[in-house]
């Protein structure tokens, strides 16, 4: 129990938010009837099976379902296309599962830290692995989108493909020589900002991706059901 409200303190928009105001305006602009647009591409099982095969580890602790990757990965033919057929449910009514969106979280003590004190503990989410599937297939057809539109700036290292930490350091080297080399002063500010994952504003996030990203509604649609009414249970 103190774990749960300890996170549900934690799992709060940092306080320098807009007013009431503000954000019943940028709320309400989030509801505003869309254009209609072409349908999503059917997922296919082919999709389904290639997630489950490459990117879904056997092993891989499983949500509060208990269904873990070895199960899905030996289900058969049939099971799998029972699978994509909710799956493109989901994308043709717009609405991402409740029971998907429950996150189970298991607390782990961080190294050299005093174990008495609550917040001496990582939390770690345990989502459904079937919700993490659509997620990766989800992000297979953004990519593509977000790089053409080059809407993510090259310096942008985090959570990208082929571009790692060491890439980043000599990125940071190779600039500090351009400027010796060219006699310029050369500055750096490094910022770590505390729990910035815990406390991202949804609403916020959702005006950024109907104003900013140009893909089409209907994705914009599945993803703001996929980031509210999200629960989570502590084990």
């Amino acid at each position: 129990m103190a774990f749960a409200q300890h996170l549900a303190s934690v799992f709060q928009p940092f306080p320098s938010q807009p007013t009431a105001t503000e954000e019943e305006t940028i709320t309400n602009e989030l509801y505003v009837p869309h254009q209609m647009t072409l349908a999503m591409n059917k997922i296919r099982i082919n999709e389904v099976k290639n997630v489950l095969t490459h990117k879904i580890h056997p092993k891989k602790a499983p949500g509060y379902d208990l269904i873990t990757g070895k199960v899905l990965q030996e289900l058969s033919q049939k099971d799998l296309r029972a699978i994509t057929q909710i799956y493109n449910a989901i994308l043709r009514i717009e609405y991402f599962p409740c029971h998907w969106k429950v996150g189970q979280i298991v607390l782990i003590a961080k190294p050299g830290k005093t174990p008495e004190d609550i917040v001496s503990y990582r939390p770690i989410s345990l989502l459904p692995i079937l919700s993490k599937i659509l997620e990766i297939i989800l992000l297979q057809r953004l990519t593509p989108i977000i790089e053409e539109s080059k809407l993510i700036p090259s310096h942008q290292f985090g959570f990208r493909k082929k571009h790692g930490t060491i890439e980043q350091a000599h990125r940071l080297v190779n600039k500090i020589h351009t400027d010796l080399e060219n006699k310029r002063s050369c500055s750096t500010v490094f910022l770590d900002i505390s729990q910035a994952f815990d406390k991202v504003w949804h609403t916020g996030l959702l005006y950024k991706l109907i104003r900013v990203f140009p893909h089409p509604v209907y994705e914009y649609i599945v993803l703001k059901s996929y980031l509210t009414d999200r629960t989570f249970q502590v084990r």
